[in-house]
C-alpha cells in the first residue's frame, strides 16, 4: 500500500506546479520575493511605508457553482478569471490597489493539465488586476470528491490610503449612479440558472440567436474586472462617493451596502443595455422581474456614485479605458433602499 493507491498522486502534484509556473511568472510585481515552491508568498512593503496611512484589504471567494459548467464544457481556462474577479472587484470597491492574490483548488484527482488550465485562468485574473500571484494549494480530495470535480477558491489583498477609502458617507440626494456594464452573469446565480436551463453538457451545446452563440460560451464568459476601470475614475480627478460590486442578491442587497442612512438609490430603466442572456432566463424560467434584480446584475457588473457635476466625465473616463458605462439614476432621499423609476 503506498498514498498513490489510496488516491493521492504525489508526482501528478510535482507536475502541476511544474505546468503552471509559466503561468504564475507572468504575474510578477517587482514587490514579490522568491519564487513558487515556498511555505509562503513573500511581498515587500518598501513602497507601502511611504503612504500616510496605509490600510490593508482583503476580500475572499470561489466560482460557486457555475463551476459545474467548466465540468461540462471540459473548459477549465477561465473559472479561474472568475475566482480573481470576485475578490478583486471586492476589495477595489473600497478604494484598494490589489496588491497579491493566492488560490485554493480542492480536487477529486489530480490532472496535471486541467489543474494548469484552471491556474492560467488564475494567472489572466491577476494580471488583469496588476496582482501578483504569490501562492496557491492543490488539494487531492480522493473518496471526498468524484475524480473529474474540483472546486476553486481565493483570496485578496489590497492597500489604500485612509483618506481615499470608498466608504459612502459623502453620498447625497442629488449625486448621480454611474453603472459599468457587466460581461453578462458573471459569477452568482448559477444554482436558479441550472434549473432555469435544466443545465447538461448538450443543454450548454444549444446555439440561440438572441445570444450570437451557445448557451455554454454565454454563461462561462468570465467575470470583469473592474481595477482599471477605477483607477481611470481616479486619475481623472473624480471622487468616487460609493461603489456597488453587484454579486449575489443583485441590485437590491448590493446598492443599498454603499449607501448611508436617509438616502436610496433611484435606477432608471431603459438607461441602460441590459444582456440579452437575461430576458432569455426570464422567459425560460418564468421568472419574476423582481426576482431577476434581487439575485442578478442585469446587465451592471459595478454601480458608482459621484457628484452629479462629474457625472458625464467619469461615463468619458470609462468609456476611455475600454468600459461600456451610463448614468442610470441618481440618489434620492429615502430609506436606503433601491427604487426604479
Amino acid at each position: 500500500m503506498d498514498y498513490k493507491a489510496a488516491g493521492v498522486d504525489i508526482e501528478a502534484g510535482y507536475r502541476s506546479v511544474e505546468l503552471m509556473k509559466q503561468y504564475v511568472k507572468t504575474t510578477m510585481r517587482p514587490e514579490v520575493l522568491g519564487g513558487l515552491g515556498g511555505f509562503s508568498g513573500a511581498f515587500s512593503l518598501e513602497k507601502i511605508k511611504d503612504m500616510e496611512k496605509p490600510v490593508l484589504l482583503s476580500g475572499t471567494d470561489g466560482v460557486g457553482t457555475k463551476i459545474q459548467l467548466a465540468y461540462f464544457m471540459d473548459k477549465h481556462d477561465t473559472v479561474g478569471i472568475d475566482c480573481v474577479a470576485m475578490c478583486v472587484n471586492d476589495v477595489v470597491c473600497a478604494g484598494a490597489e490589489p496588491l497579491f492574490f493566492l488560490d485554493y483548488i480542492a480536487c477529486g484527482k489530480n490532472y496535471p493539465e486541467k489543474i494548469a488550465a484552471i491556474v492560467k485562468g488564475v494567472a489572466e485574473g491577476c494580471k488583469q488586476a496588476g496582482a501578483a500571484l504569490v501562492g496557491g494549494e492543490t488539494a487531492e480530495h480522493p473518496g471526498l470528491m468524484p475524480e473529474d470535480e474540483y472546486d476553486l477558491a481565493g483570496f485578496a489583498v489590497g492597500v489604500a490610503e485612509e483618506r481615499e477609502l470608498i466608504t459612502g458617507a459623502d453620498i447625497k440626494p442629488g449625486d448621480a449612479l454611474i453603472g459599468i456594464a457587466s460581461s453578462g452573469v458573471h459569477s452568482n446565480g448559477f444554482s436558479l440558472i441550472r434549473k432555469v436551463f435544466n443545465v447538461t453538457k448538450e443543454t450548454l451545446s444549444v446555439h440561440y440567436d438572441e445570444l450570437g452563440t451557445t448557451l455554454g460560451e454565454t454563461l462561462l464568459t468570465p467575470t470583469r474586472i473592474y481595477v482599471k476601470a477605477l483607477q481611470a475614475v481616479k486619475e481623472a480627478g473624480i471622487t468616487v462617493k460609493g461603489c456597488s460590486h453587484i454579486t449575489g442578491g443583485g441590485f437590491y442587497e448590493n446598492i443599498p451596502r454603499m449607501l448611508p442612512e436617509g438616502v436610496s438609490a433611484k435606477v432608471q430603466k431603459g438607461s441602460y443595455e441590459i444582456p440579452p442572456i437575461f430576458a432569455l432566463m426570464q422567459k425560460t424560467g418564468n421568472l419574476e422581474e423582481k426576482m431577476m434584480y434581487n439575485t442578478y446584475n442585469m446587465g451592471i457588473g459595478m454601480m458608482l456614485t459621484v457628484d452629479a457635476a462629474d457625472a458625464d466625465q467619469t461615463v468619458s473616463a470609462l468609456k476611455k479605458a475600454g468600459e461600456k458605462a451610463w448614468v442610470v439614476g441618481e440618489i434620492v432621499a429615502g430609506g436606503h433602499e433601491v427604487l426604479f423609476g
